[in-house]
C-alpha cells in the first residue's frame, strides 16, 4: 500500500506532458493548414487571376474586331511598283485622326509590342479602376490624351497578376516601337526610356510628362505599373513618342501584320 500511495503523484506530470503534445501537434497542424492557405493564396494570385483576365482580354478583343465591321485590317496592301533599287517612299497620311474616347470600360483598341513577344495582343480599355485593371487590360487614364492626339496618352497595368499586362515592361530598350491600334488606325510610338518614380508622383501624367504646366508639341504615350515586379512600393514609368501613323484603310503596319490578323481572327 505504501509503494503504491508514493507512486500516485507521478501521474500529475504525465498528464501535464500530454496536454503539451496535444497543444503542440494542434497549433503544428494549424501553422500548416495556414501555409497551405497561402501557398493557395499565391497561386491564385500568380496564376488563376491570370488565366481568368487572359480569357476576358480575348473576349474583349473579339468584340473589338467585331466592332471593326468590314473594314481589312488583315494584310498591308501590295507596295507600288518600284524601280529596281530605289528606296520606297515615306508615306504620309497626314495629321493623325484621333478618337473620341469612350464611357468607362469601353474598348479603345489594342496594343501590340514585340518586345513582349510575338503574341503579346492587349486590349486598351477606358480607366483605371480595379474593375478595369484586374479583368480587362491595360488602362486608360481618363483625363489624358487619347492616341495620336498632342500631348499625353497614358495607360496603367498590372505586371505580375491579373493578366500581367506590363510584367515586361523593365526589359523595353529605346528604339523599341510599340503599336496602338483602334477603329481609326494605327498609332506607331518609339519607346524613349524608363523611371523609377514614387506612387505620389502624379505629375508623369501631364500632358508633358514630369512638366507640369508645359503645353505639348509631341504626342507622348507613358505606361506605368507597380515596381518592383512583385512589389508595389514604387511605380515603373515607361516613355514614347508618336513616330507615325496610318489609317485603317491603309492596312497595318508590316511589322505586325501578322499578329493584327490573328488578333481579329483572320489569321
Amino acid at each position: 500500500m505504501v509503494l503504491q500511495e508514493k507512486a500516485r503523484p507521478a501521474a500529475a506530470p504525465a498528464a501535464g506532458v500530454g496536454i503539451v503534445r496535444i497543444t503542440i501537434q494542434v497549433l503544428g497542424e494549424l501553422l500548416i493548414t495556414a501555409g497551405i492557405i497561402l501557398l493557395l493564396f499565391v497561386a491564385w494570385q500568380l496564376w488563376w487571376t491570370n488565366v481568368e483576365s487572359d480569357a476576358r482580354q480575348s473576349e474583349v478583343i473579339k468584340e473589338f474586331a467585331k466592332d471593326l465591321g468590314n473594314q481589312d485590317l488583315g494584310s498591308p496592301p501590295p507596295p507600288a511598283p518600284q524601280e529596281t533599287g530605289a528606296p520606297a517612299p515615306a508615306e504620309d497620311f497626314g495629321p493623325p485622326v484621333v478618337g473620341a474616347a469612350p464611357g468607362h470600360a469601353g474598348t479603345i483598341g489594342i496594343m501590340y509590342i514585340p518586345r513582349f513577344g510575338p503574341s503579346y495582343t492587349r486590349p486598351i480599355v477606358q480607366g483605371t479602376t480595379s474593375d478595369v485593371l484586374d479583368t480587362l487590360g491595360l488602362g486608360h487614364y481618363a483625363t489624358t490624351a487619347m492616341p495620336g492626339a498632342v500631348g499625353n496618352f497614358a495607360v496603367a497595368g498590372h505586371r505580375q497578376t491579373h493578366g500581367a499586362v506590363l510584367d515586361n515592361i523593365h526589359t523595353l530598350v529605346p528604339g523599341d516601337k510599340i503599336y496602338v491600334q483602334t477603329k481609326d488606325g494605327y498609332y506607331v510610338y518609339v519607346f524613349r526610356n524608363n523611371q523609377i518614380v514614387m506612387p505620389s508622383r502624379t505629375d508623369v501624367l501631364e500632358p508633358v510628362p514630369t512638366l507640369p504646366g508645359v503645353t505639348p508639341t509631341e504626342s507622348y504615350l507613358t505606361m506605368t505599373s507597380c515596381n518592383p515586379r512583385f512589389g508595389a512600393e514604387e511605380r515603373i514609368i515607361a516613355y514614347a513618342l508618336l513616330d507615325s501613323w496610318r489609317p485603317a484603310s491603309a492596312g497595318p503596319p508590316a511589322e505586325i501584320a501578322a499578329q493584327v490578323a490573328a488578333a481579329v481572327g483572320k489569321g
